[in-house]
């Protein structure tokens, strides 16, 4: 739908493709392009939520019916109808988010099929299990959906985390409403559009607003079952609390400030490739699994430090659209300026150093976009700010070890525990760090994300419950009744 030179997009609400009720609509910035509006979608209210989860709890008792095979069947053509619009659903998402097209685009939306197609395949292994009981009686259990689930995502992976909120959902028998977020709805609606040809009406509802319109109002719907949320680890605090209000499930992936590690057997080009991946430069430090402490032994320091520094002087940093560009640009000003600010602080540390890239250009093509160019300072402290706070850009705080105690202490020292990355060639070392850090993602010598099948997510202020994997579909999205027979009478 267009009006003008803009397109509107509408949101999907029962089958229906739906302005909101008060119709008001907001635009979509391209990050790349200052004030430059791609799109405007709905605004929601508490009355399109209203509507929204009332057309998936109708919904429900049909939907819970379908053989949970052919549930799966259905995400397949699903997975296999995206992965046909590949190239146009990364060229969306890359517009919207800033995020680059070679770079991270395309392989979100490889990954996004393939969570489908993971969890359209294990739709049979929503299995009961038989217990040993007196010899009269029979005991079994059996897997039910809760019935109407609540998600809420961010925008730095909007895809694939609407495919991880949607598919082992609706998999397990329930429906959904799912609020995109309003600063990367269009991608998310895409795959709606996508969902709305091979799904009954109601069971996947996707509506575009702001947080404390529609956000919290899903959040407190009485007929919302369980909720699960991605995002940041104050907004997931307010999540659960409005979960605790009805004594309900909730899910939260949230933030992090994950450490890594570097022994001195790790001063090599494939770790200096490994560490970049997993700061996640190429998507801007916008990862909640960004390894952003990277602490470095003293004996490698230096040499590592410089070879580190000259890697990241060779990415492109620029247009998101262009085939050459490795970085995009940030998904906004108010994440642009919150990132700006950091760095800021960081200049102005007393104990802290600025090694490459710092506040970014006033002029020239990167000043056209929210762009930040990749930013290492050094630091012997790592409790202040910077060390410590999300800063959700790409930002890296290096710091110096030689005690393997100390560091092991250093990296718990923190209130996020979602990921870590070690690097040594000794699996002895390796495993022995893996099991004492405080995290719920350990990966040793890979700096890749999340695999589908995995189970993944955080410990203490990073989250609860795990996504990804077959265990965690069954944790989250069912729930389990115990049923006894007594055959003797």
């Amino acid at each position: 739908m267009q009006t003008g030179t803009k397109v509107r997009e509408l949101m999907l609400i029962g089958g229906e493709w739906t302005e909101a009720v008060n119709q008001e609509f907001f635009p979509v910035e391209n990050p790349a392009r200052r004030g430059s509006i791609i799109a405007e979608v709905p605004r929601a209210t508490e009355a399109d939520v209203n509507k929204a989860v009332e057309a998936a709890q109708a919904a429900f008792e049909s939907w819970r019916k379908i053989p949970s095979r052919e549930r799966g069947r259905l995400l397949l053509k699903i997975a296999d109808a995206v992965e046909a619009q590949a190239e146009d659903f990364a060229r969306l998402l890359s517009t919207e988010t800033g995020n680059a097209l070679r770079t991270q685009a395309r392989g979100e939306i490889k990954g996004a099929c393939d969570i489908i197609r993971y969890f359209g395949g294990v739709a049979g292994e929503l299995k009961g299990e038989t217990m040993p009981v007196e010899n009269n009686l029979f005991a079994y259990t059996q897997r039910e959906p809760y019935g109407v689930i609540g998600g809420i995502i961010p925008w730095n992976a909007p895809l694939s985390l609407a495919a991880l909120k949607i598919a082992p959902a609706i998999t397990t028998g329930n429906t959904i409403v799912l609020k995109a977020a309003e600063d990367a709805p269009l991608t998310v609606l895409k795959l709606a559009k996508v969902c709305s040809e091979f799904l009954p009406p109601g069971v996947v509802n996707i509506i575009t607003g702001f947080g404390a319109e529609c956000g919290a109002p899903l959040a407190n719907h009485p007929l919302v079952q369980k909720l699960t949320f991605t995002g940041s680890t104050a907004t997931g605090k307010s999540i659960m609390r409005a979960a605790a209000e009805r004594i309900i499930p909730v899910s939260l992936e949230l933030g992090g400030k994950s450490p890594q590690i570097v022994y001195p057997d790790a001063d090599n080009e494939k770790v200096l490739d490994n560490v970049i991946s997993a700061m996640r430069f190429a998507r801007q430090g916008q990862s909640c699994s960004a390894g952003s402490r990277l602490y470095l032994h003293k004996s490698i320091f230096d040499s590592f430090l410089n070879r580190l520094v000259a890697k990241l002087q060779q990415l492109k940093v620029g247009d998101p659209l262009d085939e050459a560009t490795d970085m995009g640009s940030i998904i906004n000003a108010k994440q642009f300026n919150k990132v700006v600010n950091y760095i800021r602080e960081g200049i102005q540390h007393e104990d802290a150093e600025l090694i490459v890239g710092g506040l970014p250009p006033a002029e020239g093509p990167l000043a056209e976009g929210y762009y930040v160019e990749p930013t290492i300072f050094v630091s012997k402290d790592d409790c202040w700010r910077l060390a410590q706070e999300e800063i959700f850009g790409p930002v890296m705080i290096v710091i110096p070890w030689e005690d393997e105690e100390e560091v092991i202490q250093m990296a718990n020292r923190s209130n996020y525990g979602l990921a870590a990355f070690i690097w040594t060639n000794d699996v002895n070392k390796a495993i022995s760090t893996a099991n004492r850090l405080e995290a719920g993602w350990v990966q040793i010598n890979r700096g890749g994300g999340m695999m589908t099948g995995h189970a993944y997510g955080g410990y203490k202020q990073s989250g609860i419950g795990r996504e990804y994997s077959l265990e965690s579909m069954l944790n989250s999205f069912t729930q389990t009744k115990s049923i006894i027979i007594d055959y003797n009478n």
